[in-house]
């Protein structure tokens, strides 16, 4: 039987103000340390990768295709005069962070002082200097819109599309998740989850959409959005998911929000955290767990 010695990994994750911690392998929890409340957290950035889950489902129903231009998709919120790049542009460039933009929009910064209260047509206004597909630029209109999409075609809030779907099969009571000025769900940011909630995310992506014998995500959908769709200068970006080490894929959320799909080990790390230095928590993860597991 193998022996696990987590200890000075929880020892340098609560110096680098890691919250929880949960590694499972095999099916089995390895390991569950909290530094901090259970409870639920704005996750950031991590919401992107439930967006892409919802986005996979959307497909699956035959709501959207990833081949649909933009100018398809959002008639009514198009500049005056569509510039190139935007009329190439196509759902799938809102998954892979080469929608075409210079910079990121709609951040968390930038979002209380926004003025406009459409937010599609003011991210359908903004410059697109890239051909689609080309330059990864980290922005969160792409998921944005895209979470804007799959709402418009189910006709209702993405909590509400996704709760039959994906979080009430997970066990995740209905959560709050940020809302745009038009009330719309803010798919790029501002999910609230605990950290077992996330971790499930994580779980279902390691066993390929399958949760209890029922497929969630198409098994084709987790094996794309896991797959490198887009070089980014480190290891790579898939759909709405981070490309990391050793093969691994995860969740993101700022300040270390993380669910690390390890296939290789069949394991999953999930982190909630307040950490101000990611590097050094991914490379402590590495380190200590996933050389033990």
């Amino acid at each position: 039987m193998t022996e696990y010695d987590f200890e000075r990994f929880h020892e340098e994750a609560k110096k680098l103000r890691v919250l929880g911690v949960k590694i499972t392998q095999h099916g089995k929890v390895l390991d569950e340390a909290y530094w901090d409340d259970n409870c639920r957290r704005n996750v950031y950035s991590a919401s992107k990768s439930f967006t892409s889950a919802a986005v996979g489902i959307a497909v699956r129903e035959g709501l959207l295709r990833l081949d649909e231009k933009l100018t398809e998709a959002f008639p009514d919120e198009l500049p005056d005069e569509v510039p190139e790049n935007l009329a190439c542009a196509e759902v799938r460039d809102l998954l892979t962070m080469c929608l075409g933009q210079a910079s990121g929009n709609l951040m968390g910064a930038q979002r209380p002082l926004i003025p406009e209260e459409n937010w599609v047509r003011l991210s359908l206004s903004l410059p697109f200097a890239y051909k689609p597909g080309t330059h990864f630029v980290y922005n969160n209109v792409g998921p944005y819109l895209a979470g804007i999409l799959v709402q418009r075609r189910a006709g209702c809030d993405l909590v509400s599309y996704l709760m039959p779907r994906l979080f009430e099969p997970l066990g995740i009571r209905r959560p709050i998740w940020e809302e745009d000025p038009m009330r719309n769900t803010f798919g790029a940011g501002g999910l609230f989850l605990s950290l077992s909630e996330l971790d499930r995310l994580g779980l279902l992506y390691l066993q390929n959409g399958n949760w209890n014998g029922r497929q969630l995500i198409p098994e084709e959908w987790v094996r794309e959005s896991l797959s490198v769709q887009a070089e980014n200068g480190r290891y790579g970006y898939g759909y709405l998911f981070w490309a990391g080490p050793h093969g691994s894929f995860r969740a993101d959320g700022k300040y270390s929000q993380l669910s690390i799909i390890m296939r290789d080990k069949d394991a999953v790390v999930t982190t909630m955290a307040e950490c101000r230095d990611a590097a050094t928590l991914e490379k402590l993860i590495f380190d200590e767990i996933w050389t033990q597991l």
